[in-house]
């Protein structure tokens, strides 16, 4: 009579030992929605490639130039993307480390004076770039990956962050990138950083009241920044309000890139114009910077407002997708990854689509998968493989839960 109960005693036991072996067995979800965010950004690049070689002349024929260029950077994106998705995100937070000392000893090698000009070689006065022989490497760009797994490893398992003063350790984390890209300068890309810190502070719990406490503090002390910054930024700043007053007072000198793009825009009308017509306007509208700042306008100008749609769509579509992905990841770390990849990417097109339109001041930022850049476009396929990295992988059955806190706590 004793047999039947250390029977089931040992069944519990070996049903426990099995349940707890296949805990530890990878569990790839081949069917997840990260495979939106790829088919979205592959979208996005072919029209980019599109409009990229409209803006390549009237004389021109076929694909060649930049648009080229751009076509051979695809499956270079792609590869890095793989790579991105291919080991296990938490393998990939434990290089974080390595990661940022590299990005930053980067950043810190762009600003040195000394450094030869054959291998930080400064463009329109700015040192961003890094010579690497076939194509030029943008360190701010990777930078963007790694201050997103540097805060998502900091905040994975702490609750300080929700008293006032547990926000100053991300912050320092979020300052320090910010000041090296700023100094490059490269002022649209540093502004970046603060979209996706308070993203990330969100997801991770942080109380709402505190943020807004720092969204004050910063307002109240943007117009004593004001003096302090580079004349050029000052100029800038200066000419999108008389761009939005309608002051065409600089239409021929500051203002020039901020008309000339507004004017591309409304020659699009609703369906756009023929891809002769349109690559003629453009042509003889001289836009600096068309194939890649300025993308959007010629997107616009060609597709009209309806390619507008499509492009704002596919942005969205990347976006959701990857939102997605974060809803269904109840890893922290892996959350806060995918959060701080979305606001990041987000940020950017919002951003560019505005300073296109003249909402914005004109910084020089990329607008992803879109604008012509090998950077840009390879490290957009690093956060999209790194979104889908996190999609395909379950936690563990005894993971622990992300951001869990109880009523008294909020």
């Amino acid at each position: 009579m004793s047999s039947a109960p250390a029977r089931s005693v040992h069944w519990k036991e070996a049903r426990l030992h099995s349940g707890f072996a296949a805990s530890q067995r990878p569990r790839i979800l081949i069917r997840n929605p990260g495979w939106i965010c790829a088919l979205s950004a592959i979208a996005m690049v072919s029209l980019g490639v599109v409009c990229i070689n409209i803006t390549s002349g009237v004389d021109a024929t076929g694909l060649g130039g930049f648009a080229l260029k751009q076509l051979l950077f695809l499956p270079i994106g792609l590869l890095a993307g793989a790579l991105a998705a291919a080991p296990h995100y938490r393998f990939v937070g434990r290089l974080t480390p390595t990661l940022v000392v590299l990005t930053v000893a980067m950043l810190v090698l762009v600003l040195i004076p000394f450094t030869p000009e054959w291998f930080v070689k400064p463009k329109n006065g700015s040192r961003r770039w890094i010579n690497l022989g076939v194509a030029d490497f943008q360190p701010s760009e990777i930078a963007k990956i790694a201050y997103v797994l540097m805060l998502a490893r900091y905040l994975r398992f702490r609750k300080n962050y929700r008293r006032l003063r547990g926000l100053a350790p991300p912050l320092a984390l979020t300052f320090l990138p910010m000041a090296l890209v700023v100094v490059e300068p490269d002022l649209g890309t540093a502004l970046l950083f603060l979209p996706t810190f308070f993203a990330m502070l969100i997801a991770a719990g942080a109380k709402l009241k505190h943020l807004a406490l720092l969204v004050l503090a910063a307002a109240l002390v943007a117009p004593a920044m004001y003096p302090i910054l580079e004349p050029h930024q000052r100029v800038r700043i200066e000419a999108m309000w008389n761009q939005i007053r309608g002051d065409r007072a600089q239409a021929d000198s500051i203002n020039y890139q901020g008309f000339q793009a507004i004017t591309l825009v409304g020659a699009g009308g609703v369906r756009g114009l023929g891809p002769e017509k349109s690559r003629a306007v453009i042509d003889f509208n001289n836009l600096p910077e068309d194939h890649n700042d300025m993308i959007f306008a010629v997107i616009t100008n060609r597709f009209g407002l309806l390619g507008a749609g499509v492009t704002i769509a596919l942005y969205l579509a990347w976006i959701g997708g990857a939102l997605w992905c974060a809803g269904v990841c109840k890893d922290p770390f892996g959350r806060l990854v995918v959060v701080g990849l979305t606001s990041m990417i987000g940020a950017q097109a919002i951003i560019n689509i505005a300073m296109t339109v003249g909402l914005a001041p004109i910084t020089g930022m990329t607008l992803p998968f879109v604008s012509y850049g090998g950077s840009s476009l390879v490290v957009a396929f690093m956060m999209t493989g790194l979104i889908i990295n996190v999609a395909m992988r379950r936690p563990a059955y005894l993971a622990r839960q992300s951001f869990e806190f109880s009523p008294q706590d909020m």
